[in-house]
């Protein structure tokens, strides 16, 4: 069921915490360079400075199947996937907790917002050193950032894709405790953009489910 996935992909967001003062916990055996201090404290920077972002996203599981939607952010707070056909499915969060929408039996599955990670990418601040730091690789254009957490489902691995460029996160893979694997990308996006309320909007006639 694509709610699982969902919301197992957007846990993976989870690697940018946006908490500040407290000392970094890296797992990594070796210690960052000056050069990829540098340029994770540029990603930080860049990717705080944007208010808003929409654009398309293109979801693919272990066994290859492809799923795509629209995607649409506004911090701090708010974040919505909206799955195209033949899915009906939304994931939004509006600061309160995560809904993950069925469009067409007009319910819902809700999570509370402290219990799911993507919270922080949310903040106002996002810190990738305040994250549990595994492996850091680069290339000429890419730099991949992979990084543990706890979450819903236990501890995942997720690396994260940045162009050296732009400083813009291109892509993720969430490796969940199974060995799973999502990956995650995200193209013809814009930034900083007026978003329509309405993309955030939880219509009243949609009905809770349980979670379990």
């Amino acid at each position: 069921m694509i709610r699982r996935k969902v919301l197992g992909t957007l846990i993976s967001l989870s690697v940018l915490p946006a908490l500040a003062g407290t000392a970094p916990a890296f797992a990594l055996d070796r210690l960052l360079t000056d050069d990829e201090k540098t340029l994770i404290t540029e990603i930080n920077d860049h990717n705080t400075a944007i208010r808003t972002m929409a654009g398309r996203f293109l979801q693919i599981d272990a066994r290859g199947n492809r799923t795509e939607g629209t995607f649409f952010l506004e911090r701090p707070d708010k974040i919505a996937f909206r799955y195209a056909p033949p899915s009906r499915e939304s994931i939004i969060s509006v600061g309160r907790g995560f809904y993950v929408l069925d469009r067409k039996e007009h319910t819902y599955y809700a999570y509370p917002q402290d219990q799911v990670p993507l919270r922080q990418f949310l903040a106002d601040k996002i810190d990738l050193f305040q994250a549990n730091i595994l492996d850091v690789v680069s290339t000429d254009s890419f730099i991949s950032v992979t990084i543990s957490d706890q979450t819903l489902v236990g501890t995942v691995q997720v690396a994260l894709i940045f162009s050296i460029d732009t400083k813009d996160l291109t892509q993720w893979t969430l490796t969940d405790p199974s060995g799973g694997e999502l990956t995650f990308s995200v193209y013809d996006v814009v930034q900083n953009v007026e978003i329509p309320k309405a993309m955030f909007y939880i219509d009243s006639s949609y009905t809770p489910k349980a979670t379990s």
